[in-house]
């Protein structure tokens, strides 16, 4: 359900690296092309001393080093910084959401609240705004990941937010959900007659999806050595891919009939047993290897001690329900992999009977690729015949359909995903927001196989920096007779 747009944005953690990588590239962006709305104030804090013109001119820094060249304009930067403020605030310390207030100003007009921060904070965060009358009916919150760590520190998070917020004024980000591609999904499902009747476990053999890295830890260590790739990519982003790649026709194109199917994909996840672990799922660290042609260390070096932290996974599930019984969702991800990628493959089941086989042609089954980066385009493989006389045979060759998104929309504004994002937080609109009971899922379906894991005592098989992962990931699959498209 719609809300009203908001006259104000406060921005926790503004002078963090997101802070400046993304969000405030986005808000100029959306400021430039005068999407913002008229009037609205952007005010960051953080802990360091700012006050406004200080911040402004951080701010264009950051704008300067990580806006395209193409988007620069000097006039609109400036325009753009108007709108920024700043108040220095520890946010672990009530006494200081007093003057954050003041700097505040009226806010009877609607305020978005970006929490950027550390997820220990979010407690401390809640009861200082409580505190200081910044919860009100008028206030949306915006939470970036992680949330929590297991089922039970999410609801704990879940729990302490929903003391001020209600669940229609949360906003969940997961940012794979603002990607142009990732949206193309329900557009390529419900907007085209020609894959329903086949999306389902009559028409499909088996889906993969694969999240790769050629990036190490890229001054994350901390967090990456307590999170793990499990926790860090399956969790969250390849969960919610499963979920709008499985999910059944919504009845209409909102918040709450898009997320009810989704929830009920994640809670139809079949949980990985202790004793199924082992079969089911492939665990691996990063050893040292070449990586496009550079030399790169393994990953106990790049942390600096030894760890049994996973920067790979692998895994075969299955969603047990009517659509897609039968047919196993291979997931993979991984650091320090052959090429960055991220894509989703569609395997089409054969046709039942080949005509052309006494005649020499070899026929492959189809399939669909979703490309989501680094490069966007939907990719369908088809059986075409090559030229020729048939002298030595009917021959059949795999040839791809191709739609581009760069190049059918090249002349159309490429939006990143916190630019979509942050513009539904302004104007209220939850439909790309992630609903508690689809977190609570995801974990759920993710501790069974820590648990899993844990029974076990599966330690990370090392694989090369630059390979695929270590070479049970492709027995995963062999043994089914799939291959990773690769």
């Amino acid at each position: 359900m719609m809300q009203q747009p908001v006259g104000k944005l406060l921005l926790f953690g503004a002078t963090g690296d997101l802070a400046q990588r993304m969000l405030l590239p986005s808000l100029y962006a959306l400021h430039a092309d005068g999407l913002l709305p008229d009037g609205l104030t952007i005010t960051g804090t953080a802990r360091s001393e700012y006050d406004d013109e200080g911040y402004r001119a951080f701010a264009a820094k950051a704008l300067d080093q990580f806006l395209p060249v193409d988007r620069k304009d000097d006039s609109a930067v400036a325009s753009f910084l108007q709108r920024v403020h700043y108040q220095t605030l520890d946010a672990s310390q009530t006494e200081g959401y007093g003057a954050l207030k003041e700097k505040l100003g009226d806010i009877s007009g609607g305020l978005a609240i970006f929490l950027s921060t550390a997820p220990w904070l979010f407690g401390p965060t809640i009861k200082g705004l409580e505190s200081a009358g910044l919860a009100g009916e008028n206030v949306r919150i915006s939470l970036e990941k992680p949330l929590g760590r297991d089922l039970a520190s999410s609801r704990e998070i879940n729990d302490i937010v929903a003391e001020a917020f209600p669940e229609e004024r949360t906003f969940r980000i997961d940012h794979y959900l603002g990607k142009e591609t990732v949206q193309n999904i329900l557009a390529l499902r419900f907007g085209n007659s020609l894959f329903e009747p086949v999306w389902n476990a009559r028409g499909i053999d088996s889906v993969q999806i694969t999240v790769s890295e050629t990036v190490g830890l890229e001054g994350r260590a901390g967090f990456y050595e307590d999170t793990g790739a499990l926790r860090d990519m399956v969790q969250n982003h390849m969960l919610q891919l499963v979920a709008l790649i499985a999910m059944e026709p919504p009845a209409r194109f909102d918040g709450t009939s898009i997320r009810d199917e989704k929830v009920k994909v994640l809670r139809s996840l079949r949980k990985i047993t202790p004793a199924e672990a082992p079969n089911l799922t492939v665990v691996g660290q990063y050893g040292g290897g070449a990586v496009k042609g550079q030399i790169v260390r393994d990953y106990a070096t790049d942390l600096g001690k030894d760890s049994r932290t996973e920067t790979f996974v692998a895994i075969k599930a299955h969603v047990d329900n009517w659509r897609w019984q039968g047919v196993p969702f291979y997931l993979r991800t991984g650091k320090r992999l052959a090429e960055r990628r991220s894509e989703i493959v569609i395997q089409f089941k054969p046709v039942p009977h080949s005509i052309f086989a006494e005649r020499g042609g070899m026929l492959q089954p189809n399939a669909l690729v979703i490309r989501l980066q680094p490069e966007e385009y939907v990719q369908l493989l088809v059986m075409a015949k090559q030229p020729g006389l048939d002298r030595e045979g009917y021959r059949l060759r795999e040839v791809p359909l191709n739609l581009s998104l760069d190049a059918e929309f090249a002349g159309t504004t490429r939006r990143i995903a916190y630019e979509r994002l942050l513009l539904d937080l302004i104007e209220g609109d939850p439909t790309l927001f992630v609903r508690r009971d689809e977190v609570e899922a995801q974990w759920e379906w993710i501790d069974a196989i820590r648990a899993g894991w844990d029974a076990n005592d599966l330690k990370p098989k090392p694989y090369a920096s630059g390979s695929w992962g270590p070479s049970l990931s492709i027995a995963l699959t062999e043994r089914d007779g799939v291959h990773w498209h690769e």
